[in-house]
């Protein structure tokens, strides 16, 4: 089992920025890829972004250019940097972990006033 906690997420003005962290711990294999989705009210999950233990980065439509995604690996933690932040980021952010099997975190609220 992989334990997944999110932190970092709060209210904050359009054009604002916050920094989402997320900590696994467990059974914690290398090789592993870990990242963010998000999921606004009513609406489906959808990715934010991924990396790869190698550090390879995948970033969804509406994080390029604004966010950037890292990761620890010492520290097994990723990180989720979000710059110009607008009123459709709003959302939880959920962290998540995949090797073999996918574990999430609970999500952390991103709110984003205009």
């Amino acid at each position: 089992q992989v334990r997944l906690v999110e932190s970092g997420g709060g209210l904050v003005q359009t054009g604002g920025s916050l920094r989402l962290s997320c900590v696994a711990s467990g059974r914690i294999f290398s090789g592993n890829v870990m990242g963010w989705y998000r999921q606004a009210p009513g609406m489906q999950r959808e990715l934010v972004g991924t990396i790869t233990s190698g550090g390879s980065t995948t970033l969804g439509d509406s994080a390029k250019g604004r966010f950037t995604i890292s990761r620890d690996n010492a520290k097994n933690t990723v990180y989720l940097q979000m710059n110009s932040l607008k009123p459709e980021d709003t959302g939880v952010y959920y962290c998540y972990y995949v090797y073999f099997s996918a574990f999430w975190g609970q999500g952390t609220q991103v709110t984003v006033s205009s």
